[in-house]
């Protein structure tokens, strides 16, 4: 069993999972949930798209980081990180040393389906691409991201992810 409070910090590729499953599980635990990216967005009045146009890729993965160390979250939460959150300065290690990390992995098909079935997301990455290139894009983005995502403190299936299992381990 994991002991309280709960510091749960989701990651992995986009698509995975992780605000459904964080949802999921943080009404399981009755503690809050927040999605990264939808508090930067509310917090900075742009869109994820708006920000990466405007300040490009670096900077947004710093202002990422300061939401991620520096807001004001409670005691116990459940927070579902951006893709790349992991892999940029040492966002990792503060989440390992601050918190529980799960990594939600999915084969890139599985990823890449279920990106194509929700594209009106408006993902800057990954906007305009075609099934094959985008399967391609993912295979190539995992090999970078699966160092850092591999850090974490547990992986997970996410085809599978059945969340009765993952609580048993949070519930006295």
């Amino acid at each position: 069993m994991i002991p309280r409070p709960f510091r749960i910090y989701l990651i992995g590729f986009m698509g995975a999972g992780k605000t459904t499953l964080g949802k999921a599980m943080a009404k399981s635990l009755s503690i809050p949930f927040f999605d990264l990216d939808h508090l930067i967005e509310e917090k900075e009045g742009k869109t994820i798209p708006e920000l990466f146009s405007q300040i490009g890729e670096e900077s947004f993965r710093e202002l990422e980081g300061k939401y991620l160390k520096s807001y004001d979250f409670p005691q116990e939460f459940i927070l579902a990180t951006g893709g790349g959150t992991p892999c940029f300065f040492d966002h990792m290690d503060w989440m390992n040393l601050h918190g529980i990390t799960l990594y939600l992995e999915l084969s890139p098909q599985s990823l890449a389906h279920r990106l194509l079935s929700a594209k009106e997301q408006n993902r800057p990455l990954i906007m305009g691409k075609k099934e094959d290139e985008l399967i391609e894009f993912i295979e190539e983005r995992l090999k970078l991201r699966e160092p850092y995502y591999n850090q974490a403190f547990w992986t997970l299936k996410g085809e599978n992810i059945q969340v009765k299992d993952i609580i048993s381990h949070f519930q006295s």
